[in-house]
């Protein structure tokens, strides 16, 4: 028996035989086959069954990313399986796409609670601070105490003198950061939203030092560094921080700040246990 082929044609009548039709509001009774017959994809995809049929049999050459798209949509397909289908149609993910976010899962917020002393975060890739563990509270922001639309990376590197203060060097700070932002904003599909042209407008009106780097153009990756900090109980820590992405989520970015020395570690210890 001979192994099935990892192929588009393949991939789509196997997940066109794995549908419900009654999730279509189709009726299931009386089918010869299980699963959505080739007309009824090609209906709800607003293609023509011929061309579906052909993509199935594996004729016809590459569909284009619109028809994915609309056969992706036609199906009901997780964003896996949409990626998987660019994949195999057309050899590269989809463009990436672009969903505001308010929030994360109790799964994720319970990832971030077990770094009992690694001040951690996940922020949106308009540096949105959406979740936080105790350990950030106490040494970065207490963001609970702070209005939802304060909860900005950027508002308040850009905006708040209190945060300010605690960069050892604010300049080069600001100038990664902004980079970070770009890059971020950029990677997630976000560059030319609304979301971002509103909050991009904010900052220049705020801050005359934010325009002059938005003017600058720079891009950064934020991955890993150092980072010094004069915390006004703690007093200057140093500390290494590491970014990693949430898989399927590329508007999510998780943030984990180590200290540098164990005496570091230490006063961080004493800072947490006292908040």
């Amino acid at each position: 028996m001979s192994a099935p082929t990892n192929s588009l044609g393949s991939y789509l009548r196997d997940r066109r035989t794995r549908l419900d039709p009654a999730a279509f509001g189709l009726a299931s009774g009386r089918r010869r086959t299980p699963g959505l017959r080739r007309e009824e994809v090609a209906q709800r995809s607003n293609i023509s069954a011929a061309w579906y049929t052909w993509l199935e049999q594996g004729r016809g050459g590459a569909p284009s990313a619109a028809v994915l798209d609309r056969i992706a949509k036609g199906m009901m397909l997780t964003e896996p399986e949409r990626e998987h289908l660019y994949m195999l149609g057309l050899g590269r993910p989809p463009e990436v796409r672009y969903r505001p976010v308010d929030g994360v899962s109790p799964r994720l917020q319970r990832v971030l609670d077990a770094m009992e002393f690694s001040p951690a975060i996940v922020k949106s890739a308009t540096w949105d601070v959406l979740a936080w563990n105790k350990a950030a509270s106490a040494l970065l922001t207490d963001y609970s105490k702070l209005p939802r639309e304060q909860r900005n990376i950027l508002r308040l590197m850009f905006g708040t003198s209190r945060v300010r203060a605690k960069q050892e060097d604010w300049q080069s700070v600001a100038r990664f950061v902004v980079g970070a932002f770009r890059t971020d904003v950029s990677r997630a599909g976000a560059s030319g939203s609304e979301e971002v042209s509103r909050l991009v407008e904010e900052l220049c009106r705020l801050s005359p030092e934010f325009a002059m780097l938005w003017q600058d153009n720079e891009v950064v990756a934020h991955s890993e560094g150092s980072k010094r900090i004069r915390h006004p109980q703690a007093g200057p820590l140093e500390l290494e921080f590491s970014s990693f992405a949430v898989e399927g989520r590329p508007e999510l970015g998780m943030i984990v700040y180590n200290p540098v020395s164990e005496a570091d570690a230490d006063r961080i210890r004493e800072l947490i246990r006292a908040a």
